[in-house]
């Protein structure tokens, strides 16, 4: 596979991708789905919430910190995550705003 030239595309073209890429796989969303579960920062164990081995959970929270999704803070030998509500809302915004979008012209090519 070639390499993606994200110069080329704007700002909001390469951040939807790169939001959808969060989305892109089910231990993400199974991620994301267990964090908004809690009304304050998460300090249990994932691992055996989702069911993965803990080096997998943990790059699939480095992926969601990486993006701004998610934020985590340490608590004595534990790190507790959070949704990060400022950046959800953001993409949230974006994601509608792209997905809001309408057929301007009759479909009848196909």
């Amino acid at each position: 596979m070639g390499l993606t030239k994200s110069e080329i595309f704007t700002d909001a073209q390469n951040d939807i991708a790169l939001f959808a890429k969060a989305f892109a796989h089910p231990a993400r969303v199974a991620i994301l789905q267990q964090l908004f579960k809690m009304d304050s920062c998460y300090c249990g164990n994932l691992v055996d919430d989702i069911g993965l081995a803990q080096p997998t959970i943990s790059q699939h929270l480095k992926e969601l910190r990486n993006l701004g999704l998610i934020k985590g803070n340490v608590e004595g030998t534990s790190v507790c995550y959070c949704i990060d509500k400022e950046n959800w809302e953001g993409m949230k915004q974006m994601m509608m705003q792209f997905f809001n979008q309408n057929i301007q012209t009759p479909n009848e090519c196909c």
